[in-house]
């Protein structure tokens, strides 16, 4: 099972999620991307679910939790690319994910965590 990618853009690290994320590998996401943004300086986390058909009660859990990890080592966290099937799901099963922005696609997502920069 490989590790999910993750790729630094300056101070901003852009995950890509494609097709099913297994518990393990997620909880592996979460305490990597912890790892990197506590030693690499980072401002600002990119996730982007825009290949993801489920987020199941788990991994809407784990996402909201690297959100409030990355909050306390002072970096924000922002959600893209979800599809509205997604979405309705995330309501349906009553997760709210809170710490997380969201944006319609990565670029959005990007110019979301530059704004907030200055």
């Amino acid at each position: 099972m490989a590790p999910v990618p993750v790729l630094a853009l300056g101070d901003v690290l852009l995950v890509s999620l494609q097709g099913e994320l297994h518990d393990g590998m997620a909880e592996q996401l979460q305490q990597d991307l912890s790892e990197r943004i506590a030693t690499a300086g980072v401002t600002g986390v990119v996730i982007d679910i825009s290949g993801v058909e489920i987020v199941d009660s788990f991994l809407g859990r784990v996402l909201a939790e690297i959100a409030s990890t990355a909050r306390l080592l002072a970096a924000r966290t922002v959600l893209a690319g979800m599809r509205p099937a997604v979405a309705i799901t995330l309501v349906e099963l009553g997760l709210t994910l809170p710490g997380l922005t969201t944006a319609l696609d990565v670029d959005r997502a990007l110019e979301l965590l530059s704004q907030r920069g200055r």
